[in-house]
């Protein structure tokens, strides 16, 4: 198949195309590579895709009517959108950057898709959708009304656009609910990539919540495996959904969440604990209240991925952690 990926360049994009090169897909990317995190970083992973057969960037910015008009030119069979402007403590200092790359980007992806008779949408949500809801694990099933920051705002309105889009033009789609994706050539933004840095560098490490947090830690090939997975499985509609008793997940129309997690909380003591063994060194740690935004735990109910695409993610978190440790030290000559 030809298949449009967003956020060609992005930790999770770059590794997706990846994948779909390696099965024998064609990939069209397309990515603005902006410098919200550091460029170079962004250029290394594109360095692994470009000149391979069947890969071709667009350099372009989601929120570009005509540019993404121009990528459907293409005309894909299906779509990766991946593209999206990431980070709950960003979205405090530059709300308009999500609403324009989260908001008006995904209203012109699913533009595209309508007018291109797309067959299928796969789009990044994120388990930050969960907002202030405490019941654990969280479930595709319940209610996710209350986000706690702009940025799971802004991408529980995705899920809502891509339901109106499936509703009104029957256009099959999926959104992935990612929980804290960690690995190789992954976010510097993220704690993974701060945490080893600053041990590294003899720095104390900001350890938020007092460390009284606990996160769902989900290993970057688990995330791939399971977006390829589900953009083979084109979702039809639910013949029992029932707006008498709805259920957030499925739809009348052709529309489907799930969530990709480990299922298998860490507490982030353990988590720096795992770093600082595949490091060898010890942490400073500087304890600090919890930030706006944040919450205080996550925990994916996968049972609806194992029933459908009959994947689970499991990558141990040491073991991920120790392959992300070599690959940084590699990269960087460390």
């Amino acid at each position: 198949m030809r298949i449009l990926v967003t956020g060609a360049a992005g930790f999770i994009g770059a590794q997706v195309s990846t994948a779909l090169l390696d099965r024998g897909d064609e990939v069209v990317g397309f990515d603005n590579v902006n410098d919200y995190y550091d460029p170079i970083l962004k250029q290394a992973r594109l360095a692994r895709l470009e000149g391979r057969d069947g890969f071709e960037l667009l350099r372009h910015d989601l929120a570009d009517r005509a540019a993404v008009d121009a990528a459907f030119d293409r005309s894909p069979d299906r779509v990766v959108h991946l593209a999206a402007q990431a980070g709950v403590r960003y979205s405090l200092e530059n709300p308009h950057a999500y609403v324009d790359s989260n908001v008006t980007g995904t209203l012109n992806v699913l533009e595209g898709c309508r007018h291109r008779g797309t067959d299928h949408l796969v789009y990044a949500s994120s388990s930050s959708v969960y907002g202030a809801n405490t019941t654990m694990p969280f479930s595709v099933h319940d209610n996710v009304d209350h986000p706690v920051s702009l940025y799971a705002a802004t991408k529980k309105a995705n899920e809502l656009m891509a339901h109106t889009y499936s509703h009104l033009y029957a256009i099959p789609t999926t959104g992935l609910r990612f929980f804290t994706v960690y690995g190789p050539w992954g976010r510097p933004d993220m704690a993974l990539f701060l945490f080893t840095r600053a041990i590294l560098e003899g720095r104390p490490i900001d350890v938020f919540n007092e460390g009284r947090m606990r996160r769902d830690f989900t290993y970057i090939d688990d995330i791939v495996e399971g977006v390829v997975r589900v953009l083979d499985r084109v979702p039809s509609p639910n013949p029992s959904w029932s707006g008498d008793s709805p259920d957030p997940a499925t739809s009348t129309a052709p529309y489907r969440l799930y969530n990709i997690g480990n299922h298998s909380p860490v507490e982030l003591m353990a988590f720096i604990g795992a770093i600082e063994d595949a490091l060898g060194r010890r942490a400073e740690l500087n304890l600090l209240p919890m930030q706006p935004g944040d919450v205080a735990a996550t925990y994916a109910d996968v049972d609806d991925l194992v029933a459908d695409v009959g994947f689970s993610p499991a990558t141990p978190i040491h073991i991920g952690i120790g392959r992300f440790v070599e690959w940084y030290r590699q990269y960087y000559g460390v």
